[in-house]
């Protein structure tokens, strides 16, 4: 786009661009990812009186954007989450079994605090992205997710007695990296025959299992982190009745075992669980 002028940028802009990065063959997804924070820096301009300064109507057929078809979503199943966990280290095979067994995207999983889990429940209040600390994906982000007995007891056990700090941290204190995780994560793929992909594959997961026990829709999308699809679901308050989160929770469960994974599962007896 070189030097245009953010009051320039429209939808012919755009369609330079989409015609750009298509020529230079970009992946439909990237260059609906690229477009979407266009429009987004378009629409930070506001004015004195809160009003856009450059408002605008995208027109997705003038741009000539690509379709997303036949998207690569892999997931993990229950067994090979159970593999997994059971060739990881014991910091890496918990929050492997975090992810599974809440659907947190990896940066919310990283950056919880240990204050953050109380009597059962994790608070989401914050994201790393790229090593620094943000606001949730979205207003949806900030939530509660609540946790089945057996497994909050397990992360206890594994909390020990820290008292504060990250609950995944490094030696030093700081909060443990995506890319280092990777590391971990991809060679236990690899050696198990598992196609390689990342954290997301967990989530997937957890959200398969969720609607496969009839999870009401509307908890779901609490716990997940995203938002109402109808004005009836913004009148339902099933997510501020905490009682019933609980149930529903030990109800639909974590989708796999940690209680059967052999005596080398780094998770099988708490004095291991804090070891790195």
């Amino acid at each position: 786009m070189g030097s245009t002028s953010l009051s320039e940028v429209n939808n012919l802009v755009l369609r330079d661009l989409v015609e750009q990065m298509s020529e230079a063959g970009f992946t439909p997804k990237t260059i609906l990812n690229y477009c979407f924070v266009v429009k987004a820096v378009v629409a930070s301009a506001i004015g004195k009186d809160g009003e856009p300064l450059y408002p605008r109507k995208w027109n997705h057929e003038f741009m000539d954007l690509p379709e997303i078809r036949e998207q690569h979503t892999p997931t993990f199943t229950a067994g090979e989450i159970e593999r997994i966990i059971s060739r990881a280290d014991s910091q890496c095979g918990m929050l492997y079994a975090l992810l599974a067994a809440t659907g947190l995207r990896i940066g919310e999983a990283l950056s919880l605090q240990i204050t953050d889990f109380q009597d059962g429940t994790l608070t989401i209040r914050r994201s790393i992205w790229n090593g620094r600390t943000t606001t949730p994906k979205t207003r949806f982000s900030s939530r509660q997710v609540d946790l089945p007995t057996e497994f909050a007891q397990m992360l206890r056990a594994f909390i020990a007695d820290r008292t504060d700090g990250y609950l995944f941290q490094t030696g030093k204190g700081t909060a443990k990296g995506q890319r280092n995780l990777l590391r971990s994560l991809h060679p236990i793929l690899k050696e198990l025959g598992i196609s390689l992909q990342g954290f997301h594959g967990f989530r997937r997961f957890r959200v398969t299992w969720l609607r496969k026990q009839k999870t009401p829709e509307d908890l779901l999308r609490f716990w997940i982190g995203h938002g109402d699809k109808t004005i009836t679901d913004h009148y339902a308050k099933l997510s501020e009745d905490h009682a019933f989160r609980k149930s529903v929770t030990e109800q639909v469960g974590i989708g796999f075992n940690l209680f059967n994974l052999g005596a080398t599962c780094p998770l099988k007896s708490p004095e291991v669980l804090f070891v790195n």
